[in-house]
């Protein structure tokens, strides 16, 4: 069985063809490809605008502290969501006759929740009953999303991806207030799992192939994000460490995915055998099945907008190669 690569989603550069051409020509079947994100655009291209252009009847728009929610569309939404039309355009063409896995991403409902603020300005997460209102509309929009990508790509089988950096300050209370003085109160775990899973959920019913939850953070929740029920979850495994890896594997052994994120996502990228024994090693400490690694995806530990396009580049190309090495040990 061949090894599978993907990438987490930001890119660096403005050039959404360009972007678009790299992602699907490093990563062709039986690997991943994936709509990138191109966040130095602006902020309608960004994590938070991005899956704002996505909500339903939640409009937004954009204040010197960030994205706010408002009565009233307006143009910076305007301009958000014509970003987005503008790379779901240009997926059309490069996919053209595209068969096989396609990626996409969005921000999970509690990084929304954490990143979106208040007419009051304060974070949306304070309020219960904002929190419930993103959650069913990120879900609506999510799904929505999902059957505009397999109209526009009728050989896809679309991959959704939750990205969650903010869940452990949301989990754990520590992000600030406005003022910055104080913290927020942390949301229940099982608010958070249920308001994940809802999103899940509506991608499922609306055609996904599968999801995945991201979190690169080094305290990454795996419990709760493994009770959200996603098919897969993807993780920084070089700031994992024991307690993580401890908890995944079980999870793995259970069926549930691992995109490895493996290779920095700036600075110099480490050789395949750097990259693959970041995977390898915990492995073989936990004694996993080497035929489990069927199911691990190779990645970056995160969006690569923070690299140059040649770094971009070589990362893809090392994550394509690291999985062939993975492949060899899956066949011994």
């Amino acid at each position: 069985m061949p090894g599978r690569a993907s990438g987490i989603g930001s890119w660096p550069g403005g050039d959404v063809l360009d972007a678009l051409r790299t992602t699907f020509g490093e990563l062709p079947e039986p690997h991943l490809p994936y709509l990138p994100e191109l966040p130095v655009r602006g902020p309608g291209a960004g994590i938070t605008g991005r899956t704002a252009a996505l909500l339903v009847d939640l409009p937004v728009d954009l204040q010197p502290s960030g994205w706010r929610l408002v009565d009233h569309p307006g143009r910076d939404l305007a301009r958000a969501r014509a970003l987005l039309r503008q790379d779901l355009d240009g997926l059309a063409e490069v996919a053209d006759g595209y068969v096989g896995e396609l990626k996409v991403q969005t921000a999970g409902p509690w990084t929304l929740a954490a990143t979106l603020w208040l007419p009051r300005l304060e974070r949306a997460v304070v309020d219960p009953g904002a929190c419930r209102d993103l959650v069913a509309s990120l879900a609506e929009g999510v799904a929505a999303h999902v059957a505009e990508i397999r109209r526009l790509v009728g050989g896809a089988r679309v991959v959704v991806q939750l990205d969650e950096p903010s869940l452990p300050g949301v989990l754990g209370g520590s992000l600030p207030t406005a003022s910055g003085f104080g913290r927020l109160r942390a949301v229940e775990e099982q608010v958070a799992v249920a308001g994940l899973r809802a999103v899940l959920d509506a991608a499922t019913a609306a055609g996904a192939a599968d999801t995945v939850v991201h979190c690169c953070a080094a305290d990454v929740p795996v419990g709760a994000l493994l009770r959200a029920g996603p098919g897969a979850l993807a993780v920084d495994v070089t700031l994992l460490g024991t307690a993580g890896w401890e908890a995944l594997a079980p999870a793995v052994e259970g069926g549930t995915g691992l995109f490895a994120g493996a290779v920095p996502a700036a600075g110099p990228v480490p050789s395949v055998t750097a990259v693959a024994d970041a995977v390898l090693h915990p492995w073989r400490r936990l004694g996993l099945d080497p035929a489990l690694l069927a199911r691990v995806v190779t990645t970056p530990a995160c969006g690569l907008a923070g690299a140059t396009v040649p770094v971009a580049r070589a990362a893809l190309t090392r994550v394509r190669e690291t999985a062939a090495v993975l492949a060899e040990h899956l066949r011994r």
